[in-house]
């Protein structure tokens, strides 16, 4: 359900109304007054930006010194409200010239009304495209002094973008050379267990695109998904051609993608917006291909030292190559020293987040460097928590390569004019923490289950000799505090007694 929201106001820090504008006629005119008493009198502000009072629910976010209220009756979408909110504060930006706080509403509240007035009817959103909005809303804002902002141009053919369907993309457009760069980026999601099973994977992509063509082309874009050959079996009566096929899940589109074209073909057309956009994306949850396989051995050499074993293998074609791989190995926090042996780039140990980082910069397929480090840790008599061990992380970028394995069959581009074009398609798949997080627990082979903690004391410790379990079977158990009493007092009878003492 899209918003339906019954008001909007701005107000300042201190709770007065600057602009408001009222949409439907199911609440009054003193909802403001509630908002200012139960939420910014009693300084709940920054803890939800969504309240309910009474029958009514407030929305409101805070930009610069502005606070922008929505106030909705019924049951809306709040993500629909929000989303509203920000695209009018850049449309107001783009009239003010970058600015908007207080004193730039109080320079053009003629104008905010005029717009108030257009990107909402009856408490439903409208066309927010500030493009589209100043072919004819002409006024011009008072720009605010500190703004380095060019003014923008008037763009000529108004009428036709206004009553069209293609509000993205101007016509008179003109390159000497009409070029389409497309770009497959995807992450890769990967938690693997110590014995080498995937406890869980998937890969999410985006398709980028960058467009400098001429006019009004219409394009059409192919890839190997299951559904999209099926389609094209059936409606050229010819049996699918043998080859990899992936299956997309949740998939979204840019404005421009024609939506009933692919529901009826399965074929994505659009006429693309001028310059670099986003396409779609999407996410695959099975048959991924892994570019990396490491292989982590841990190993305990006495209380104070273990031995890192870590192989990894490149998985992906020996031709193509990883460019700054980066794994990151975790130490306990008592680390003292390190050594390390590598066959392939460079390793240090990074005190600050307790790990063992070793750098690629490139990383050729089908190979299997290793790194062999030994770890000495600080003996201490305080008793410690046992270390969690932490998994092994890695950051990578593959050119060339998609772990899922989609691929662009075809990319046509149709204009009237009938110009030729020049295409460029580039596949990546990364894993970073940003976007992604490529994670394998440690295998740990120890001698002492107990790893991390300190070796008990002497008097605490069960007797190994048969001699001393007949002894302490015998003697009773004192304290370690008693014991140095005892000793003391004897030293101390020792030295001022003149006979020899007896045991």
């Amino acid at each position: 359900m899209p918003v339906a929201a019954s008001a909007v106001y701005f107000l300042n820090l201190r709770g007065d109304v600057l602009i408001n504008r009222l949409y439907r006629d199911d609440v009054g005119g003193n909802m403001v007054d509630a908002f200012r008493m139960h939420i910014m009198q009693t300084k709940e502000l920054g803890t939800c930006p969504v309240r309910q009072i009474g029958g009514c629910s407030f929305c409101y976010m805070r930009i610069s010194n502005v606070y922008i209220v929505i106030v909705v009756s019924s049951n809306a979408n709040i993500a629909c409200a929000f989303k509203f909110v920000v695209e009018a504060v850049a449309l107001f930006k783009s009239y003010f010239g970058g600015a908007f706080d207080e004193d730039a509403i109080r320079n053009n509240f003629v104008l905010i009304y005029e717009l108030l007035d257009e990107i909402m009817d009856f408490g439903y959103p409208q066309n927010l495209s500030p493009e589209i909005l100043k072919l004819y809303i002409t006024q011009e804002g008072v720009r605010s002094p500190f703004s380095s902002k060019p003014a923008d141009k008037p763009v000529p053919n108004a009428t036709l973008q206004v009553t069209g369907a293609v509000g993205w993309r101007r016509e008179g457009l003109a390159y000497k050379k009409n070029e389409v760069f497309l770009d497959i980026v995807e992450s890769v999601n990967l938690l693997m267990s110590s014995k080498g099973s995937v406890l869980r994977c998937d890969v999410t992509g985006k398709i980028l695109m960058k467009c400098f063509l001429s006019g009004m082309p219409d394009l059409k874009l192919g890839l190997n998904d299951k559904i999209g050959l099926e389609k094209e079996s059936q409606l050229k009566s010819r049996p699918t051609k043998s080859g990899k096929t992936i299956e997309l899940d949740d998939v979204t589109f840019h404005q421009c993608v024609n939506l009933t074209r692919f529901n009826s073909e399965k074929t994505v057309s659009f006429v693309p917006p001028d310059g670099e956009f986003e396409l779609m994306k999407y996410r695959i949850t099975e048959g991924v291909n892994l570019p990396f396989r490491v292989l982590p051995t841990i190993k305990e050499l006495g209380r104070t030292r273990i031995e890192v074993n870590v192989k990894v293998k490149s998985v992906f074609g020996a031709k193509m190559f990883a460019l700054g791989v980066v794994i990151k190995i975790p130490v306990p926090k008592q680390t003292a020293k390190t050594s390390f042996q590598v066959t392939s780039g460079r390793a240090k140990y990074n005190a600050a987040i307790d790990c063992l980082v070793w750098k690629i910069r490139k990383f050729p397929g089908q190979t299997e460097p290793t790194l062999s480090a030994e770890v000495e840790l600080i003996s201490t008599m305080t008793e410690k928590k046992s270390w969690t061990r932490p998994p092994i992380q890695m950051e990578f970028q593959v050119p060339m390569f998609t772990a899922s394995g989609l691929r662009v069959r075809f990319l046509k581009v149709w204009e009237k004019s009938g110009y030729n074009t020049v295409e460029w398609v580039r596949y990546i798949t990364k894993a970073d923490r940003t976007h992604s997080n490529y994670t394998l627990r440690l295998e740990f082979l120890a001698k002492n289950p107990k790893f991390g903690r300190t070796r008990k004391p002497l008097c605490e410790r069960e007797p190994r000799s048969s001699c001393e379990r007949e002894l302490s079977h015998r003697a009773p158990s004192l304290p370690c505090s008693l014991i140095l009493v005892l000793l003391t007092l004897i030293s101390t009878s020792c030295s001022s007694s003149s006979a020899p003492l007896v045991w």
